[in-house]
């Protein structure tokens, strides 16, 4: 078993933004020369989100809609009672999508993803960020 720890680095613009970092993660599985296996895909932080989505127009914008139904910016959040940085929903909407990923990968490194099925990073702060996304590539 080998086990290859690789970063992705990548600017976001604040609050919703959608960033497709599939082929990214496919070239690190690939160049990591583990040939099948799981890739675990990690964004440390409190504020951005990882998920799998059809990185289209329509779902870009569907998508924060969705979350800001979930957690508006018009509620009280404790969170910014106590630190008043306004993201408290910022937090709340990372925490349901989640920081990380796991995708299969088959047959010298192709991911397992679906026809219309991409890698997304969500940003989530109230304010663009630098983010660096820890891939673990673990396999043979």
């Amino acid at each position: 078993m080998k086990v290859v720890t690789n970063h992705i680095d990548v600017k976001t613009r604040a609050e919703n933004d959608i960033v497709d970092i599939t082929e990214e993660v496919q070239r690190a599985v690939g160049d990591s020369g583990v040939r099948a296996g799981i890739a675990t895909i990690f964004v440390p932080g409190s504020t951005a989100a990882l998920t799998t989505i059809e990185f289209e127009p329509g779902l870009k914008e569907d998508f924060p809609r969705m979350l800001d139904r979930v957690a508006p910016a018009e509620i009280e959040y404790e969170h910014e009672k106590r630190w008043q940085d306004g993201n408290g929903r910022s937090h709340v909407k990372a925490a349901l999508v989640g920081p990380s990923l796991t995708v299969p990968f088959v047959d010298g490194g192709n991911l397992t993803l679906g026809t219309w099925q991409q890698i997304v990073l969500v940003e989530l702060d109230t304010r663009a960020r630098s983010r660096r996304i820890v891939i673990q590539i673990v396999g043979e």
